[in-house]
């Protein structure tokens, strides 16, 4: 028997071995934390498709699921059958071990750790490389989307002749192919390598031949299955050559053949082709001459034949055949890409006509010009651009309610007639809450209340905004309404409504008014289930137990309107700037969408996060693109989101984008037919503003369609910068309505300016119909003028407001007491050969701290005014009657001039002038010394006039005086 004494053995092996105590526990927590993980990815899994099925958008989750699941699972299983392959056949293509060299001594012990193991490193190795090969195809899923539910579109390329579809959606999926090709390849290669070089197949050091028979075959038919898919590249870059951006000395933005690739590029990928095929042959021969030699041979042909001809050649084309006369050989090129990029960005009906840009005032035409101004526009002078704060201060009501930084410019009937309307709902805002804890932030305070409105293109005599809806609850102009905003811009918090906790409605004056939401918006909660995942997915664990939550309570998330268009079509780029009407009863968000593709051939690209950024873009309102790079765009979709159950509905907008038809085709029944447009809805929808900046950056080169002038650049344009702001950005564009010189009423319009490349006068005007019930929506109009004529920009306007002495002295006047000027949109305005510009001036004074419309500027040709409101403006500039404050004493007459005419005053303004054309001069000269001077002796003159105008207005309230 063995002794059971006292040993050392027996304690030792208990202490080194955990009891079954604590071994069952450490089995029980792994156990748990294994559950914990599955049940976190479990919730989010969950969460999502509870979502997707309480908007009625399921279908856009299994299809996005089922496509992302079946490209992991094939090219996952073709990556790891590939590489396993090619390991378990180096591995029985290994040679007998029975000489051993040193070499193979030392990889001996790695071959024996291995040998127990070698079916699990298999299977690892190849699971490993299964798994980053499928995720990154389950990337891939809109590619094969597009591939296989493409649409034609009935267009060629001028090159190959080939359907445009063929580069936006067939290129993009041989290529993912080719790129997956290379990598198995490029893997299989490595893997099989090592398992040769591990058991003799391979010797580095050893004497004698470097590889066995069988090891050169195998390794001989990777590397000619590598070449293979170097000719299947070289074949397909030719087609890759419509695609590729490139430029010209002249040309920023290129993209598609030039002369050299045309002449050069395009043989030489051809020739390399031939080169690859034949060399791939080379290769898959050592199956039968077991030798690398002709291989090797091959391969650095190609080598060297890719250097010279497909690097070196085209180089000489270009420096001794396109470069001595580069316009006259690449003006055909140049012809193709200003067609295919007019067409891509939808510019290609733009209505470019002369125009004079200068009016003669003639004292007989002074009644006609000043009824012409009111007939041509309705001139928008509350800005939504600055007015929020005055929405904020008279219609918040409520320090939890909030309107956005930007409101929004919309068309409402007023009395019966169309009137251009300033729009902002009053939504929730968290941060007013007065005691914020879970159950007011979540709970109670759930909604903002009321839509906004106000005219656009009047005020009230103290320059508020004439309301047309105000109030808590609101009343005014419009038809009745749901008034409760449950989704909007600025509402990004989730809340838990319909169950036992009552929401806040609203306070009026008798106190505050509860409400229990009963719509079906939202998830429901009542399965402990559910209540369970959202506790996981938003980390909150008192939605797991809160007696808050019961029967009927519904969670609300994603609740701002881009959020969710984005959510139910992630195949859309969406504007940056949503905007609210009321339509049917209901508060509708309009959101407008855009399909997109970088692979038009002879498009050139833009950058859309840079192309739509101007003065008042903000992370709110600026484009985030799925792809930031694009060569076309069509305003394919309109959609809306109810502002009370955040029901998402898309339209088919575009009817003829075959991008969006290959979209339909992949999530069938998501989109609605164009006809399905409620005709209240349709009055709403206008010309979105991304598309039309991108559209106007565009048009600074491709108004021209004369290769020869586009070559120079000689007509190029740019977008002037925003002058009403120190930002240095481009000017925004301007919703108002307005008529151009060939239309016959007024039209819904967006409008921009334009100013000659590094020059501030004006070049152009630019118009699009942004009525969608009209039947030239869409339509843009481009006035164009001459070359020579020094019509003033935007800069120079608003350089002639600031600089004005008499104008300067009244804003001096309207700043005191520290009160601040904010200046409105600069609208333009062609009539009749001339152009109209008009300014609403904002005074946000000290007592009031928000902006209030004081003063309204004009110019019109070389005549300017600074009057109380626009008619009296537009008299003054028109020559109908004399400024404010300005007479003219009888004959004969000896008082003592007005205040504003004492000499003290007109000694100061007369300096002012003079200082202003020095430091124009200066300016011109660009003498920065004499500029500052000027500006500081301008500064002096301009306190002394205003000081001036103070004491003679004091003296003539004086008794007697």
């Amino acid at each position: 028997m063995p002794d059971r004494g006292g040993g050392p053995t027996g304690p030792r092996m208990r202490v080194g071995r955990p009891s079954r105590r604590v071994r069952t526990l450490l089995m029980t927590l792994g156990v748990l934390a294994v559950l914990a993980m599955l049940f976190v990815m479990f919730a989010g899994f969950w969460t999502d498709w509870l979502w997707y099925r309480s908007v009625r958008y399921s279908s856009v989750f299994t299809t996005t699921l089922g496509t992302k699941i079946g490209l992991f699972a094939v090219f996952g299983l073709l990556m790891a059958a590939a590489v396993g392959f090619n390991i378990w056949l180096a591995h029985r293509l290994r040679p007998p071990l029975s000489a051993m060299s040193m070499e193979q001594q030392s990889l001996d012990r790695y071959r024996m750790s291995l040998a127990p193991y070698k079916k699990w490193v298999l299977l690892a190795v190849t699971a490993l490389v299964g798994l980053i090969a499928g995720a990154s195809a389950a990337g891939q899923w809109r590619t094969w989307l597009q591939w296989i539910n493409g649409v034609p579109f009935g267009q060629t390329d001028p090159q190959f002749h080939k359907d445009i579809s063929f580069y936006t959606f067939d290129l993009p999926w041989y290529r993912f192919l080719l790129s997956f090709g290379f990598a198995a390849a490029v893997l299989a290669l490595i893997a099989a390598a090592l398992v040769h070089y591990l058991y003799g197949g391979l010797r580095i050091t050893s004497p004698g031949g470097r590889a066995t028979a069988a090891a050169t075959g195998h390794l001989s038919v990777l590397l000619g299955v590598f070449v293979l898919l170097k000719a299947v590249a070289y074949w397909l870059d030719r087609y890759g050559l419509t695609v590729k951006s490139s430029g010209l000395k002249s040309t920023a933005g290129w993209t598609g053949l030039r002369y050299v690739d045309a002449n050069a590029y395009l043989p030489a990928k051809t020739i390399l082709f031939i080169i690859a095929v034949i060399c791939a042959g080379l290769f898959f021969a050592t199956l039968w001459r077991r030798t690398w030699q002709l291989p090797v041979i091959g391969f650095g042909l190609m080598v060297l034949s890719a250097i010279l001809i497909g690097g070196l050649y085209p180089a000489i084309v270009q420096k001794f055949q396109v470069q001595p006369n580069e316009q006259a050989k690449e003006a055909p090129y140049i012809k193709k890409n200003i067609n295919a990029t007019r067409e891509a960005y939808g510019i290609d009906g733009s209505d470019v006509k002369d125009y004079a840009g200068k009016s003669e005032l003639k004292d007989k035409d002074k009644q006609k010009l000043r009824a012409d101004a009111d007939d041509t526009a309705s001139m928008r002078l509350l800005d939504p651009n600055i007015v929020s704060p005055t929405f904020q201060q008279l219609q918040q009501v409520r320090g939890y309610y909030q309107f956005p930084s930007t409101l929004d410019v919309d068309r409402y009937k007023v009395d019966g007639k169309e009137q251009d309307t300033v729009i902002g709902l009053r939504e929730l805002n968290i941060n007013g809450i007065p005691e914020r804890n879970w159950i007011n932030d979540h709970f109670k305070y759930t909604h903002g209340y009321g839509a906004i409105t106000a005219k656009g293109t009047d005020t009230l005599d103290g320059g508020a905004p004439d309301f047309t809806e105000k109030n808590l609850p609101t009343t005014g102009k419009l038809p009745s309404y749901e008034q409760r905003i449950y989704y909007g811009e600025k509402t990004t918090q989730y809340s838990i409504v319909g169950g036992p906790q009552k929401e806040l409605d609203y306070s009026g004056d008798n106190g505050e008014k509860s409400f229990s939401y009963k719509d079906k918006s939202g998830v429901n909660l009542s399965n402990p289930i559910n209540r369970a995942a959202y506790a996981v997915a938003f980390g909150e664990p008192q939605i797991l137990y809160s007696g808050a939550i019961g029967e009927g309570s519904r969670i609300l998330y994603n609740r701002t309107p881009k959020e969710r268009v984005e959510a139910v079509a992630p195949w859309l780029t969406i504007d940056g700037d949503a905007y609210p009407a009321v339509v049917d009863g209901r508060v509708q968000w309009i959101v407008d969408a855009y399909t997109t593709t970088n692979g038009y051939p002879y498009a050139s690209r833009t950058t859309l996060g840079d192309t739509t950024a101007d003065s008042l873009t903000t992370g709110q309102r600026s484009v985030v693109a799925q792809q930031n790079q694009v060569n076309y765009i069509r305003n394919s979709v309109k959609a809306t989101v109810d502002a009370y159950d955040g029901k998402v509905k898309l339209y088919q907008w575009d009817t003829k984008d075959p991008v969006l038809k290959t979209w339909m085709k992949s999530f069938p029944g998501t989109v609605k037919a164009k006809s399905e447009i409620d005709s209240d809805l349709m009055q709403h929808l206008r010309y979105p503003q991304d598309l039309f900046k991108v559209q106007r950056e565009l048009l600074t080169r491709y108004h021209v369609t004369d290769p020869g002038t586009f070559y120079t650049g000689s007509e190029r344009w740019q977008v002037p910068d925003d002058p009403t702001t120190k930002s240095g950005n481009a000017v925004p564009p301007y919703y108002l309505s307005m008529k151009m010189p060939d239309q016959k009423a007024q039209a819904f319009s967006l409008t921009t300016t334009f100013t000659p490349k590094s020059r501030e006068n004006l070049g152009a005007f630019m118009a699009v119909d942004a009525n969608a019930t009209s039947s030239d929506y869409g339509k843009i109009r481009i006035l164009k003028l001459p070359s020579e004529t020094t019509v003033s920009g935007p800069q120079q306007v608003q350089s002639k407001f600031n600089g004005d002495p008499e104008i300067a002295n009244k804003i001096n006047i309207l700043k005191r007491g520290d009160s601040e000027i904010e200046y409105g949109n600069l609208l333009t305005v062609p009539l009749d050969d001339g152009l109209l510009y008009v300014e609403p001036v904002y005074v946000r004074g000290a007592g009031t701290n928000y902006p209030l419309l004081k003063k309204v500027l004009v110019t019109y040709g070389e005549r300017t005014a600074f009057e109380d409101n626009l008619p009296k403006a537009l008299d003054v500039v028109f020559g109908v009657k004399a400024p404010s404050g300005e007479t003219t004493p009888p004959s004969g007459d000896t008082t003592k001039p007005p205040a504003s005419e004492n000499p003290t005053t007109k000694q100061a303004v007369k300096d002012a002038q003079d200082a202003y054309e020095a430091s124009q001069k200066a300016l011109d000269d660009k003498d920065w010394t004499a500029y500052g001077k000027a500006q500081s002796d301008l500064k002096d003159a301009l306190n002394r006039a205003a000081k001036a105008e103070a004491e003679a207005a004091e003296k003539g309230k004086k008794p007697g005086s």
